[in-house]
């Protein structure tokens, strides 16, 4: 193991090689302005040096020009910080591929949160029993998600995983090779990908990375815990959403739905048959080569073969056949090439046929108005099932009768759109399940779920649509608002004390997953609010839910940052303490989350190792700063809301969604082609806060470097126990309790990546100066406070490799967003201007556009 400090090796092995490559980047030829490479040191100390001295992005732009390059033409600037952002977009990706390729250096994989170190904790404390028992029980979901937050095309992406191979092997020429290559792939989509499209780039995922570091976490538990004997929990499932969230995306289908579904068996079996082919040269004996023979025969037809008839053993059987080859290895053989073929059906375990289990999502709106067709197409039939009254009655009384009803609805009686698909789509769990097994398909989430009426209209449309209280899926409401999270374990009681949802539970082994949203749930209420909000719903889902004998599973939605939930994850897990249900920890991954979090096999293992260690803590090794107190209770409380007051009356400025429309590049998250969904839930010209999502949301205000979303609130919270004297009882909280650590250093990496000179001069504007000094003074009180509560000199002082790779990255892209403000300038100016030039506009509109993808890139490690 390296001994050298965390931030030693990663100047070593990061910047130190990146500065080298960097170098060679910077000789190769782009197109027609060959001295792109050369004039962008001399605009980045531009910047610099204009920033320092209060200067606009404006007169930054204008003073690069006259210095170095004042007889350029109007175009020829243009042309030239275009190619200033292509340049920085792959300064980014190689920064990504250097800090890729140094992962396993750069992090102790055998350290602290790796599942060695919890074999080694838990021999020192004899309970290496324990913790074999917790982790058969024990289980992750990491759930891929299409919210698109990552910007890099499929080419581009194949591109950085050859650089990460490259640079591994110090293999210069090749690093030189894919460099030229990086530097004429476009990265701009002209077309939106289609949800298909969305599901194919995460497969990649599953096939390159997932499939070999899951199983490879599974054999080491099988060799070093569990001493060679099978593991009988499936401990790491993979959930995907792409194809199958439908929640405010017109474009997913349920052709799409059962294409995705179909993709994912098929890349799975591709998988199975190149590992049956290596197998088959190791297991050349009698009674074993013929079996083999027949599945790798088996696998091609259904694989590679793409014949319309399945032919494949029913996956008991294809688990019987490998278990016999076992055997006789066992038998006969001497165990010979046994390490191998127990790799191979761990695999055949953990994946079946699915590979991923594609969850359905949906809105609960979206629901009610389906079911209210469906109602009244009864009632146009004359059927009984629902009295003519029913819209009127009580929220009981129609739960009432929609735990009984029962039916088989074709989607093909509906005429509209949305109840054709909503319809199709329930259909489609039953045709994956025959395809793919249960696990193919067993989750439906509610999104915006806000009573039990939402639940039960859901629970009803499965029963109309031919399962007939048979339901095998898992009915999920996910609660994303402040009101929803308070009115949580309400909503559930009334589901648990319902005789026939009860009697589903029942079937579904007295389980039931609840989902908690914290980006939209950061919108709404801030930071520290949403966390607080969540922390409080988990514990009292978790009573109610033990009252009533049934196991509730948490599933998160986290995005990258922590305006979206994201952050240190593990850290977060690890904090909770035993009032809140452990026994699976559940989440969502998007975009640049997966990338930089498990883009490759040394990341993705590390992190779904912390992940699993984060439960076995809790369990095994828990401590007094995992148990929030009455007294700790009582101060969370009265920070979150003090800071969600704050939060609400900065959200209810009345310039606040001006502010975002025209200063901010909100606008623009529609024109970058990154994702298949629309950028806003409803269709309308006029800007509506409740229908911003939460991805362009965030995503605004992290373009402006102002991070809005992952600390407003907190520094005006802690202010008040500052001014009433009573700063030690924060200090005291803070030692004391890992959860509100974890909260406070994930505001510190929102902190750490603000940077609000880029836009200091908003702060002299005649219509919103006002309030950018809001938001700015906001900004001071935290920093200032939270340095205070830490007791450090500088943001993020205990993670300095980590400060250090967001600094990086921060400078390489901060010529690009100067760029990105001047371009904003000049569009506010035609705008202004009596006659409007609309091709300048457009070109502009297209710079801006083009800036986002470098710096949203470039933020991968803000998970």
């Amino acid at each position: 193991m390296n001994k050298k400090p965390k931030i030693t090796r990663f100047n070593e092995n990061v910047l130190a090689k990146y500065n080298i490559y960097n170098s060679i980047f910077s000789t190769l030829p782009f197109e027609t302005i060959r001295n792109t490479a050369v004039l962008l040191p001399l605009f980045h100390e531009v910047c610099n040096k204009g920033f320092e001295d209060k200067m606009p992005p404006e007169e930054i732009v204008e003073q690069f020009f006259n210095t170095y390059q004042s007889d350029l033409s109007d175009q020829e600037r243009i042309d030239l910080m275009f190619r200033f952002i292509q340049f920085i977009e792959r300064q980014v990706v190689l920064f990504d591929a250097v800090e890729d390729a140094s992962f396993s250096v750069v992090n102790n994989i055998d350290g602290v949160g790796t599942l060695r170190n919890s074999k080694e904790t838990a021999t020192q404390e004899h309970k290496l029993q324990a913790l074999k028992d917790h982790l058969s029980e024990f289980k992750i979901r990491v759930v891929l998600t299409a919210h698109p937050t990552q910007f890099y095309p499929g080419s581009v992406l194949g591109i950085i995983n050859d650089l990460i191979d490259a640079i591994k092997a110090n293999d210069l020429p090749n690093i030189s090779k894919l460099l030229a290559q990086l530097g004429k792939t476009p990265f701009f989509k002209k077309e939106k990908p289609t949800p298909y499209d969305e599901a194919v780039s995460l497969i990649w995922y599953l096939e390159n990375v997932f499939y070999d570091a899951i199983s490879g976490i599974y054999d080491y538990l099988q060799t070093n815990i569990y001493d060679g004997e099978p593991i009988d929990n499936n401990l790491i499932n993979l959930g995907f959403w792409p194809g199958g969230d439908r929640d405010g995306n017109p474009f997913v289908t349920t052709e799409i739905t059962l294409n995705v579904a179909q993709r994912l068996k098929q890349t799975i079996l591709k998988k199975y048959y190149q590992d049956i082919r290596s197998l088959k040269r190791k297991l050349t004996f009698v009674g074993v080569e013929n079996l083999v023979t027949e599945l790798e025969e088996m696998l091609f037809q259904n694989s590679f073969a793409q014949t319309e008839v399945d032919t494949m053993l029913p996956l008991p059987e294809f688990k019987a056949k490998l278990n016999q080859i076992r055997s006789i290895l066992i038998e006969h053989y001497e165990s010979l090439y046994l390490v191998e073929l127990d790799d191979f059906i761990n695999k055949v375990n953990i994946f079946g046929y699915h590979f991923a289990t594609l969850d359905i999502r949906q809105d609960s709106r979206v629901h009610h108005g389906v079911f209210r067709k469906i109602v009244e197409k009864l009632w146009d039939a004359g059927e009984t099932v629902f009295p003519k009254n029913y819209f009127d009655l009580s929220e009981a009384q129609q739960i009432q009768i929609l735990s009984k009803v029962e039916g088989d609805f074709k989607p093909e009686l509906f005429d509209d759109q949305m109840s054709n698909k909503t319809l199709g789509s329930i259909r489609a769990v039953s045709d994956i399940q025959k395809s793919n097994g249960e696990l193919g398909s067993n989750r439906y989430i509610i999104s915006n779920n806000q009573t039990a009426l939402n639940v039960m209209e859901t629970f009803a449309m499965f029963n109309l649509s031919g399962f007939q209280h048979e339901i095998t899926v898992d009915i999920i409401p996910l609660f994303e608002t402040v009101d929803d999270l308070i009115n949580a374990p309400g909503v559930m009681k009334k589901l648990y004390t319902n005789p026939m949802y009860r009697e589903h539970l029942v079937k579904r082994g007295d389980r039931q997953t609840i989902m908690l949203g914290f980006s939209d749930g950061t919108k709404d209420g801030g930071y520290l609010m949403a966390n607080w909000s969540i922390f409080k719903a988990k514990e009292a889902l978790t009573k109610i839910s033990r009252d009533f004998g049934i196991k509730v599973i948490f599933f998160d939605g986290r995005g990258g940052p922590p305006a979206r939930g994201g952050g240190k994850t593990h850290h977060f897990y690890a904090s909770l303490g035993p009032t809140i249900e452990d026994e699976e920890i559940q989440l969502t991954i998007q975009g640049q989350t997966i990338s930089s979090n498990f883009g490759t096999n040394d990341s993705a293992t590390y992190n779904m190792e912390q992940l699993i260690s984060a439960g076995v803590s809790n369990e095994l090794f828990s401590n007094a700063n995992h148990i929030m107190t009455k007294s700790d209770s009582a101060i969370m409380e009265d920070l979150a809301q003090t800071s969600y007051q704050a939060y609400r009356e900065f959200k209810g400025h009345p310039k606040f969604l001006g502010y975002l429309e025209r200063m901010s590049t909100l606008k623009y998250y529609a024109k970058t082609n990154i994702g298949s969904r629309p950028s806003k839930r409803a269709q309308s010209a006029e800007l509506n806060f409740s229908d911003l999502r939460a991805i362009p949301f965030v995503g605004s205000w992290s373009q402006l470097k102002q991070n809005v979303p992952g600390f407003y609130g907190l520094g005006t919270a802690l202010k008040k126990y500052e001014d009433n004297g009573e700063w030690d009882k924060v200090t005291k909280f803070f030692n004391n309790s890992d959860f509100f650590k974890a909260l406070v250093r994930n505001s510190q990496m929102s902190l750490s990546k603000s940077f609000f000179p880029l836009t200091e001069y908003m702060s002299k504007d005649e219509e919103f100066g006002e309030f950018w000094n809001i938001i700015y003074d906001e900004f001071l009180t935290t920093k200032r406070l939270l340095l205070k509560l830490a007791n450090a000199k500088t943001l993020m002082e205990t993670h300095p490799a980590g400060k250090a790779s967001i600094d990086m990255r921060e400078n390489i892209v901060l010529p690009l967003l100067t760029i990105q403000q001047y371009a904003l300038t000049k569009i506010q100016k035609i705008l202004r201007s009596e006659s409007i030039d609309e091709k300048e506009l457009e070109v502009y509109e297209k710079m801006v556009t083009r800036s986002l993808f470098g710096n949203i890139n470039a933020s991968r490690n803000s998970a």
